[in-house]
């Protein structure tokens, strides 16, 4: 068994591993283009395809017409939120990050990393059949 265990210890050190990120971690987050949600329209971006292992910018802007609670939990569940800015202030999530809310007109910007794979989906629950039903694709 001893044995065993010594031959898996070296081949995780000496065999390269396949498995890496797509992206520069230490580079400035890529802008997604920005959702808007619009009362007569619903969400101006149904879908977003992404990497894992980049930083990206969410930025989300409301119309204020309505009161819009924007959920995602599956994404930020296998996502690591580096912060999200709202109105140039900072806030920086230690526990996880489900939603956020929108009482009036503003803007809210989310940095992120997805780490894992998948389909996520992004909506406002009691609008998704007035156009306010997203997803994101990670590769």
């Amino acid at each position: 068994m001893k044995k065993l265990f010594g031959v898996v210890a070296l081949l995780c050190v000496f065999v390269p591993s396949s498995i890496q990120a797509e992206g520069n971690l230490a580079k400035r987050a890529d802008r997604l283009e920005p959702l808007i949600l619009d009362a007569a329209e619903g969400f101006s971006i149904k879908s977003f395809e992404i990497e894992t292992g980049k930083f990206y910018r969410w930025r989300i802007t409301s119309d204020g017409r309505e009161e819009y609670k924007l959920q995602f939990p599956e994404l930020m569940r296998n996502s690591w939120v580096e912060q999200v800015s709202i109105e140039e202030k900072e806030v920086k999530p230690m526990g996880g990050l489900y939603a956020v809310e929108f009482d009036d007109e503003g803007t809210i910007d989310i940095f992120f990393i997805v780490v894992r794979p998948g389909r996520y989906a992004y909506y406002v629950e009691s609008l998704r059949t007035q156009g306010f039903e997203g997803e994101f694709i990670v590769k």
